[in-house]
């Protein structure tokens, strides 16, 4: 799915709101989690997974073209953990509540 598709089943579900106003709702998701892990901070997304952080030690690699050592520098990367609720989905398999690891 696209940014537009997720556009296009906003406009879908909410037919209250304009191709525009979703396409602002839409964008203003994206910029939040992408400020939110800019800063360093951990989102969760009950049902669906979590976005994280991971820091990347610097390190020497190779050029797979010619064989050469490289040196890779230090670097933040965006990490994403499933969650449960949605790789049973994914799997083909039922969820129910009883499957949460919430009491």
């Amino acid at each position: 799915m696209t940014k537009r598709g997720l556009i296009d089943e906003v406009v879908k579900r909410f037919p209250r709101f304009s191709r525009r106003e979703a396409e602002v709702m839409v964008n203003a998701v994206f910029d939040s989690l992408t400020s939110a892990l800019t800063r360093g901070e951990r989102i969760e997304i009950r049902g669906f997974g979590s976005f994280v952080v991971k820091n990347r030690q610097a390190r020497e690699g190779r050029n797979p073209k010619t064989g050469a050592l490289v040196d890779v520098h230090a670097k933040r990367v965006p990490f994403f953990k499933v969650g449960k609720e949605l790789r049973l989905r994914v799997d083909g398999k039922p969820w129910t509540p009883a499957d949460s690891d919430e009491p």
